[in-house]
């Protein structure tokens, strides 16, 4: 058993799945606009801390 119950070639039948309907570049530009929402969500996080610790 692997992760969540799926076996490790359950997932890279899945990732060879994803990559033929995607192909190799937009699955790139996917990653890369992730990476930008994750990496803005952290920083509105931080402003708001820093927002919030001001006030007090």
């Amino acid at each position: 058993m692997g992760i969540l119950g799926i076996r490790p070639l359950s997932l890279l039948l899945i990732l060879a799945i994803v990559i033929v309907i995607f192909g190799g570049k937009r699955l790139k530009n996917i990653g890369q606009d992730l990476a930008a929402a994750i990496k803005g969500f952290r920083e509105g996080i931080k402003e708001e801390q820093t927002t919030k610790e001001e006030k007090e």
